[in-house]
């Protein structure tokens, strides 16, 4: 049964409980892999659902089908973006060119899709089975139909997948057998790079790494978004004191809010606000960058925000 794990690193208690479940042949309705984005919840889901179909031992052939996602009894639900009337799931905005200026969601049509989907019969499985995936995103409306949807499983399974399960209903939460999931340490970090072929952490900006704060997955994203910075920008944001020139501010604001999308500038200002706090920067600008994060994301018209935000910031 080691073998069905053995690729998830570094998180023996969520091994344990999986385990434990299957061995048994007694599985809850409804599961929360809940911990920090990018540690293997993901990975533990898949291989959970493995045991789930083929049993403890596993089979290749259905962790294919399940990598790929065209096993015939599962549904994988993600946050989405609206656009022009339709849904886009979170991993295929940047693919589409997609402008994210809002947080992406699950929304109430997408849970309605799972009830409908869990009330079918199975075509392989005993149960049809459903992993949501960035849970804690679900609307008010969605959130409701999904406690309704728990109250009355059937013989399906649902998976919910959350990095802040504290967002959930607390009547969503006590419906689900709880599987925690914690960062890995410096070592285990390496290796799972190391895995992926991926450069040691050693390469990396030290704010990279506490922005990570063990998370492999969380890495690999602020090394992308990193990478993906204007050449020049972090210098500019860094000496803005210094400039103490109106116009400079202005442009400044002007290329933050033109060339990044709206995740784009919050992962930013998330840098900013590290990189200021390793040089002791006065707390009254540490504060600043936080009104300006809840701006950004109360959909304040993002290059204003930016405008205001800078020349106080520059002490004009």
């Amino acid at each position: 049964m080691t073998a069905l794990f053995e690729d998830l690193l570094g998180q023996p208690r969520a091994v344990a409980l999986l385990q434990a479940s299957l061995a048994q042949g007694r599985l809850a309705p409804a599961y929360l892999f809940a911990g920090p984005d990018g540690v293997g919840r993901r990975l533990a889901a898949l291989r959970f659902l493995e045991g789930v179909l083929a049993g403890p031992m596993g089979d290749a052939g259905i962790r294919r089908r399940l990598q790929e996602g065209n096993h015939p009894d599962l549904l994988w639900v993600e946050p989405t973006y609206q656009d022009k009337g339709q849904l886009v799931p979170a991993s295929k905005a940047e693919e589409l060119g997609l402008a994210r200026r809002a947080a992406p969601q699950l929304r109430l049509d997408q849970i309605r899709e799972v009830s409908r989907f869990l009330s079918r019969r199975a075509v392989e499985a005993k149960g049809c089975l459903v992993v949501l995936e960035g849970a804690e995103a679900m609307a008010e409306g969605a959130a409701n139909a999904l406690l309704k949807t728990l109250e009355e499983p059937g013989d399906g399974l649902v998976l919910l997948i959350a990095a802040a399960p504290d967002q959930l209903l607390s009547t969503i939460r006590s419906r689900c057998q709880q599987i925690p999931f914690t960062r890995l340490s410096s070592e285990q970090l390496e290796v799972v790079l190391d895995r992926c072929g991926q450069p040691a952490p050693s390469h990396d900006p030290p704010e990279l790494l506490e922005l990570a704060a063990g998370s492999p997955g969380a890495l690999l994203r602020c090394r992308q978004s990193w990478a993906a910075l204007p050449e020049g920008l972090v210098e500019r944001l860094l000496d803005l004191a210094k400039a103490a020139d109106p116009l400079q501010a202005l442009a400044l604001a002007r290329d933050l809010a033109e060339a990044l999308d709206g995740e784009q500038q919050l992962w930013l200002l998330n840098w900013w606000q590290l990189a200021l706090w390793r040089r002791q920067a006065p707390v009254a600008q540490l504060q600043r960058l936080e009104r300006l994060r809840s701006q950004l994301r109360a959909y304040v018209q993002p290059r204003l925000a930016w405008e205001v935000a800078l020349l106080e910031l520059a002490g004009l």
